[in-house]
């Protein structure tokens, strides 16, 4: 049985996303990662093992991409310059790359952790 989540509630209903989707964008735009040519994952932080293991199961020239974005990131904003308009990351290829590794991860964790508090009981 699938919950109902926001996400699907918005994204069904036309008035709240048709309310919700320029403040997305707009928020999206404020935040600046595309500004510096990165993607939305290359901004989740590689602090818990739930991300450190979906980063170890991503294809090698994605980790090596992402690698190259947060590098050209970090020297721009040590010069506080950003990339010319037309090196931005355009909405249409600011994919998700890492969430549905970082998903799969976490529902492995989760049923590991349910497997282990399985408690047997003997009749």
């Amino acid at each position: 049985m699938s919950y109902p989540t926001l996400y699907n509630t918005v994204k069904n209903s036309r008035f709240l996303y048709g309310l919700l989707k320029p403040v997305a964008n707009w928020y999206t735009n404020i935040a600046g990662y595309r500004q510096l040519g990165m993607r939305y994952d290359d901004i989740i932080a590689e602090e818990s093992t739930t991300v450190e293991e979906a980063l170890r199961r991503i294809p090698q020239h994605e980790y090596d991409q992402r690698t190259l974005r947060i590098r050209q990131a970090y020297q721009l904003s040590t010069r506080n310059e950003l990339l010319p308009r037309e090196k931005w990351t355009k909405p249409e290829d600011d994919t998700r790359y890492l969430y549905p590794y970082v998903e799969q991860v976490a529902f492995e964790e989760a049923e590991r952790k349910a497997f282990d508090a399985a408690k047997v009981i003997r009749k």
